[in-house]
């Protein structure tokens, strides 16, 4: 019998062996950091696990968290949520009981209403969230076929976006602009009066000065109170950057599903492609187009199609993304990504912004691709003929300005630089202004038809 047990004992411990080989290895140790890259030996997780690094070789007490990235052979690459110093070759790392940033659980809910948190969910406005309900960040895909058409129109409360530029219940909408031509503030004003159940603005890579200013000085207590503020400053890791833009992308869906109808505000979408830039080169993926990996042009289209109208008769997500196009440059290789998958874009023009001409939205530049189907053809043409006389005007400014032009030399020029200064007045709205959607018709009629008040 003796023997027999010895053999029962070594299959035993064969068995044992084999099992522990073929099972995912949940912990191992820091080998290698190059910039923000971790490299990692002797674990076994797949992509998007949290794993947790020990500061130092025997130190138990301060952490660092650090997300799988990607991986080379048995070798894992990580990238760590927030500072790294402490660390050093040998420092154990352990996967956080397989929970993942993709598959955990986030605060959801009308309980976030006039909160600000951050991309993990956490109150960043010093108060408890109470009872919240709870989702993953991700979502099943909606069928392209079962979504609800565009064919309501959304009141913004801007003039010259509501007669001309109209934008539908779903749609989703560029704002391209450089720095400092007044994009925060014409997101404010959108946020303020446009005519939606909850509003979500996600502030991603943007300064954290900004991020109080918009919350106290732009969105004010009254856009707060049916708003929830999701807040991924540029400090912050790139991981958190990319996943504060799903979170607020999810917020939203989860208030569509409940029957609301959401105005999503995504500052900006530049920064969610420049935070994906940043894990892409560090792991190794090479540049494609002016230092963008290709994973970037993938990922925009995967967060933008989230937005718009649901699979049911109710609930809508009408989203505003910004792209800061550097150096005015409209051919930059985000904004020309985000051209083709919006359904329009808004341009900021800087020429505008420095004359005093507030919103600085540049009308020839910008076109909404659903305006056709949502309007009445009255509002479509005299909306053509407005932005006919003021591409007329532009063209022959330089002459018009040196006075080379003889008046009577061309009936339309003429028509076009005495509806100029209306055209102007009709663009231009102080920022406590709210113009509806009926004043924006109506003021477009008198003002083609020449009846506008002086």
């Amino acid at each position: 019998m003796l023997p027999l047990q010895r053999w029962i004992t070594r299959l035993t411990c064969f068995e044992q062996t084999i099992s522990t080989t073929l099972a995912p290895r949940h912990s191992g140790y820091l080998t290698r950091a190059t910039g923000l890259v971790l490299e990692v030996s002797g674990l076994q997780l797949p992509l998007g696990s949290h794993c947790w690094i020990e500061r130092g070789i025997g130190n138990t007490e301060k952490k660092c968290e650090a997300q799988v990235v990607g991986f080379k052979g048995k070798r894992l690459f990580l990238m760590p949520l927030g500072a790294m110093d402490g660390l050093c070759p040998g420092c154990r790392v352990y996967s956080s009981q397989g929970t993942t940033a993709m598959t955990g659980c986030f605060p959801l809910g009308p309980q976030l209403l006039g909160r600000v948190v951050d991309s993990r969910g956490r109150p960043l406005d010093g108060r408890p969230l109470v009872t919240p309900d709870m989702g993953k960040l991700t979502t099943p895909l909606l069928n392209p076929l079962q979504r609800q058409p565009i064919d309501q129109v959304l009141d913004t409360g801007v003039r010259a976006i509501n007669g001309l530029l109209s934008v539908g219940r779903g749609q989703r909408m560029g704002l391209f602009a450089g720095s400092g031509v007044g994009k925060s503030v014409l997101l404010g004003m959108m946020a303020h009066y446009t005519s939606a159940d909850v509003i979500v603005v996600g502030l991603i890579g943007e300064r954290g000065r900004e991020v109080k200013e918009f919350i106290q000085q732009i969105l004010g207590e009254e856009g707060l109170s049916r708003a929830v503020v999701v807040a991924a400053p540029a400090d912050v890791s790139p991981l958190l950057r990319l996943q504060g833009a799903d979170y607020a992308t999810r917020i939203a869906e989860d208030f569509r599903d409940r029957g609301n109808n959401v105005l999503l505000i995504m500052d900006s979408l530049t920064r969610y492609a420049m935070a994906q830039r940043e894990i892409a080169l560090a792991i190794g993926e090479p540049p494609a187009t002016k230092g963008y990996p290709p994973s970037v042009f993938a990922k925009l289209p995967a967060l933008v199609e989230r937005a718009g109208n649901s699979d049911s008769q109710h609930g809508s997500i009408t989203a505003f993304y910004t792209v800061l196009t550097e150096g005015d440059d409209q051919q930059d290789p985000i904004a020309d990504a985000a051209r083709a998958i919006l359904d329009g874009h808004i341009v900021l023009s800087r020429e505008l912004a420095e004359s005093g001409h507030y919103p600085a939205i540049d009308i020839e530049a910008s076109i909404s691709r659903v305006m056709h189907d949502i309007v009445t053809p009255q509002q479509l043409q005299e909306a053509r003929e407005c932005k006919r006389l003021l591409a007329l005007y532009q063209r022959n400014k330089d002459l018009i300005s040196v006075g080379a032009y003889t008046a009577g030399t061309d009936p339309q020029l003429d028509r076009a630089i005495e509806r100029y200064p209306a055209i102007c007045r009709y663009l231009q709205q102080e920022i406590a202004q709210r113009c509806d959607y009926i004043q924006a018709c109506t003021a477009l009629t008198a003002l083609v038809s020449g009846d506008e008040e002086k």
